[in-house]
């Protein structure tokens, strides 16, 4: 096994993984909330774990991966209200097609996928705990939690008690001293009228907060002190920071060893979110573009950087994987690679080993297929495949003949003809400009023993 170094966002540090228990390695990552259809951003951690997942297990660890599904909101009520129908119908419709939309990027699902809903009683039990070490405390059906009762609150954010907000209001207008603290937040919210959820509680009939479901969850299916917690870098605080906080509180350690954060995608400098309106919905970009590209897309940034989306990101990723499956095309299946080209695999896994960089990975990948391609046919493409395989794209076929560009494209064969007849004439600069104008059209022109031959053009 290669060592495998992450970035710990408490510690700020690229961090070894040191699983608890030897060869086994289990990640929780925070998954939707599912008021509505998912969005590009909303698929970025879902493809970073899961990747992720298949890198580890390809390195020998087994890996048991949880992801989450918010299915109990105040944002789910809402949006139900709106549409005249029951929260749980909504919940659980959104649910089934965050599924459906993830399923179409060909990636497996996760170990385990819990909801909010199904765990009430752990999410009790938690509470109860809390209460009982004088970290929570019950207000007419509301339980806080004493944020100033946890000596360690903002280790993970990095940020002073002076400088947070829960964004939950400081304190109820209704209720002036409601909350002891306005930093404290709610763990359990009485039912209101016009919530058409709850369920019972030893102090009073309500629903969780947002935070104590996934301390509970975790726990529930990992244990206390598990390797990797994941998630968007807009859930550090307050999201993971309460987690953390709990967990501590309750059970007197910490929920993670190591806590691994996405960076957003992002629309003109703005992260993608539904609250602006600046979305691409999921299974819109992959009608659009392919599984295989949004993959392709979704793997080009590293995981810690924000990530621009635009038309022309999604073509380049298009571009890179019709270049792989050019190059499958010219190769050998199920053939062992050259072992001189070992290098190039071994510098994939490496990246990958080191904070999971994908960018670097992919870059090797390409200089493997750039080397094949340069040394014609007969190259077998094991190695091709296994670094496919990690990126969740090991079922690439190969492109179609280039000969069939003349059904798909046939002024683009013209173009081709065209420039082999400057060419002869040695106007060289009309040349060039043909080429200019195939690779507008997404061409590239490529000599062989056969003839000059087009094919998809390839991202700088």
């Amino acid at each position: 096994m290669r060592e495998v170094l992450l970035h710990d966002t408490l510690s700020g540090k690229l961090q070894p993984l040191r699983p608890r228990d030897p060869g086994q390695v289990g990640v929780y990552a925070c998954g939707p909330t599912v008021y509505s259809r998912i969005h590009v951003g909303n698929a970025r951690p879902f493809v970073v774990f899961s990747l992720l997942k298949r890198f580890l297990e390809r390195e020998g660890y087994a890996v048991n991966l949880v992801v989450n599904v918010t299915d109990v909101n105040d944002k789910i009520y809402d949006a139900a209200r709106a549409q005249g129908r029951p929260s749980a119908e909504l919940a659980a419709e959104m649910a089934a097609l965050y599924r459906a939309d993830t399923d179409e990027l060909g990636l497996g699902r996760p170990d385990h996928e819990p909801l909010a809903s199904e765990t009430i009683g752990p999410i009790v039990d938690y509470i109860a705990t809390l209460i009982e070490r004088g970290h929570a405390y019950a207000v007419d059906g509301d339980v806080y939690f004493r944020v100033r009762s946890d000596g360690r609150y903002g280790s993970l954010s990095h940020r002073r008690l002076e400088n947070m907000d829960q964004g939950e209001g400081a304190l109820s207008p209704a209720h002036p001293d409601r909350k002891e603290d306005p930093l404290d937040f709610a763990l359990w919210k009485a039912h209101k009228e016009g919530e058409d959820t709850c369920w019972p509680a030893p102090w009073g009939e309500g629903r969780p907060g947002w935070h104590i479901e996934c301390s509970a969850m975790a726990e529930q299916l990992l244990g206390v002190g598990f390797d990797i917690h994941g998630g968007g870098s807009d859930l550090i605080f307050p999201h993971h920071e309460n987690e953390a906080a709990q967990t501590r509180a309750a059970r007197g350690s910490e929920l993670a060893r190591l806590w691994m954060h996405n960076g957003m995608i992002q629309f003109t400098g703005e992260k993608m979110a539904k609250s602006v309106g600046n979305i691409a919905l999921l299974h819109e970009v992959i009608a659009a573009n392919g599984p295989q590209a949004v993959v392709m897309y979704l793997a080009s940034g590293h995981y810690r950087q924000p990530l621009a989306f635009s038309p022309s990101e999604l073509a380049d990723a298009e571009r890179r994987v019709s270049r792989i499956r050019d190059a499958l095309r010219r190769l050998q299946p199920g053939a062992p690679s050259p072992p001189d080209m070992v290098h190039h695999r071994d510098a994939f896994f490496d990246a990958l080993a080191n904070d999971f960089n994908t960018p670097a990975a992919l870059a090797s990948l390409f200089e493997w297929v750039r080397e094949a391609n340069r040394r014609g046919g007969g190259v077998g493409d094991a190695d091709l495949r296994e670094m496919l395989a990690v990126l969740g794209l090991g079922e690439l076929t190969p492109l179609e003949a280039v000969g069939d560009v003349a059904a798909t494209d046939p002024e683009a064969v013209a173009l081709l003809e065209r420039r082999q007849q400057a060419r002869g004439a040695r106007d060289f600069e009309e040349a060039d400009r043909i080429r200019e104008e195939l690779r507008g059209r997404g061409w590239d022109i490529r000599d062989s023993p056969e003839g000059p031959e087009l094919v998809p053009a390839q991202t700088p």
